[in-house]
């Protein structure tokens, strides 16, 4: 499960209650760490051997509704959780990775703000040669409560 970074957290308060503009991102990255961030951000993402940030466009066939995972239609549930409807497949390291404890959902491919972080489940080890990682459909999960 993961939670909401300072920065979508302001930009939530500012466009709701204070009429501030705020376009939502066609597009998410998620990122892979080896140290989790913080609401405020930090960590340690993953870096070389080929890592790169996974993209998801923003769609309702990409991510599912609150009511139920795999859900392709607006949101009619109350948890306030949503989760990837596909598989999210992550290049084959070319290098070793280290231990993989948390992830992280950006505005960008690289820099860019911080928007959601959680642990993983499990944590994983990433070796050179080792397959390509992936998070199965519906095993990312993001929740707003």
């Amino acid at each position: 499960m993961a939670a909401l970074s300072n920065y979508i957290e302001n930009k939530v308060v500012d466009w709701f209650l204070r009429a501030q503009a705020y376009a939502p991102v066609a597009t998410v990255y998620v990122a892979l760490y080896t140290a989790t961030p913080t609401a405020a951000g930090g960590g340690t993402e993953v870096s070389g051997g080929s890592y790169a940030r996974v993209a998801i466009t923003a769609a309702l066939a990409n991510w599912a509704g609150t009511q139920a995972a795999a859900s392709t239609v607006a949101s009619t549930g109350t948890s306030g959780l949503t989760s990837n409807n596909g598989v999210l497949t992550y290049p084959a390291p070319t290098a070793s990775w280290g231990v993989v404890t948390s992830f992280g959902v950006f505005d960008a491919a690289t820099g860019g703000n911080l928007l959601f972080f959680g642990a993983l489940t499990t944590s994983k080890t990433i070796n050179n040669g080792d397959g390509a990682p992936s998070f199965a459909a519906a095993a990312l999960s993001l929740a707003l409560s």
